[in-house]
C-alpha cells in the first residue's frame, strides 16, 4: 500500500484542474481516466484534453448503452480531436451468458445482475487498469451515502493503484455550471431526469424526491446500488 500523505499535501489548495496536472507529473505514463460520458466525466475530460495532460482516457462499452450516450461520445471526439480508448466485454463470455440465461437475466436476481456487470464492466475495467499506477474517476462525495466516507486520494487494494476523484467535493450545481461555462457536450438524458446513466436496460429517470442513484437497478430495493467498479 502506498503512503498517500505526500500526495495529499502536494495537491492541498489546488483546483481540480491543477491537481490533475500534479497527478500526471507524479505518475508519468501510468495514469488513466475512465469516462462514462456523464456530467462529471465530461468536465474531467475537458480539463484533460484542453490542457493536453498526459492522461489516457478510456471508456467501457458494455454493448447495452443508450443511443444518447453514444451520441455524446461522438460529439466529444469531434470537439476535442483526441482519442478515447475503448474496452469491451469478452465476446465468448457475453455469448455464453446470453445463450444460457437470455438477454434480461439481470432482472431475475442480484446474483444474475452482478454476473452481467462482472462480464460487461468489471472484467474490461481490469484490463484497462492493468499495469497502471493511478486511476482518475468522476466520483463525487454527495452521489451516494457510502461514497461520502471515501478517502481522496485513496488506495485501491483490488487494483493496487491510487484512485483520485478531482470533483469529489463539487456539488452537482457546480458541475452543471462548469459545463455551461465552457459549452461542454453532455448527455441529453440528464435533462430528462437521469442524473446517473449506465446501461439502458438498467437505468431509468429519477422521480422527484428520490435518491440520486434510485434510477440505477431500481428493482433491487435492498442492494447498495453499485456494480463492482468502485468497491
Amino acid at each position: 500500500m502506498m503512503d498517500l500523505s505526500g500526495l495529499k499535501k502536494k495537491i492541498e489548495g489546488l483546483s481540480a484542474e491543477e491537481a490533475l496536472g500534479a497527478f500526471a507529473e507524479e505518475f508519468p505514463g501510468k495514469i488513466v481516466f475512465s469516462t462514462s460520458f456523464g456530467w462529471e466525466d465530461q468536465v474531467i475530460t475537458h480539463m484533460i484534453f484542453k490542457n493536453d495532460l498526459p492522461i489516457r482516457v478510456f471508456t467501457l462499452d458494455t454493448g447495452r448503452m443508450f443511443n444518447e450516450t453514444y451520441h455524446v461520445w461522438n460529439r466529444t471526439i469531434d470537439r476535442y480531436k483526441k482519442p478515447i480508448e475503448v474496452y469491451s466485454p469478452q465476446a465468448a463470455d457475453v455469448e455464453k451468458l446470453m445463450t444460457e440465461k437470455g438477454p434480461y437475466s439481470f432482472y431475475e436476481s442480484i446474483e444474475n445482475r452482478k454476473e452481467c456487470c462482472a462480464i460487461r464492466k468489471v472484467e474490461p475495467l481490469n484490463r484497462a487498469l492493468k499495469g497502471q499506477q493511478c486511476w482518475i474517476t468522476g466520483i463525487r462525495g454527495e452521489q451516494s451515502a457510502n461514497r461520502t466516507t471515501m478517502e481522496n486520494p485513496e488506495w485501491d487494494a483490488g487494483h493496487e493503484l491510487v484512485k483520485y476523484h478531482p470533483l469529489f467535493s463539487w456539488t452537482l450545481e457546480e458541475v452543471k455550471e462548469y459545463v455551461r461555462r465552457f459549452n461542454i457536450p453532455y448527455n441529453p438524458l440528464h435533462d430528462k431526469g437521469f442524473p446517473s446513466i449506465g446501461c439502458q436496460p438498467c437505468t431509468r429517470a429519477v422521480l422527484e424526491g428520490e435518491d440520486f442513484r434510485a434510477g440505477r437497478w431500481w428493482w433491487e430495493h435492498a442492494s447498495r446500488k453499485e456494480c463492482g467498479l468502485h468497491v
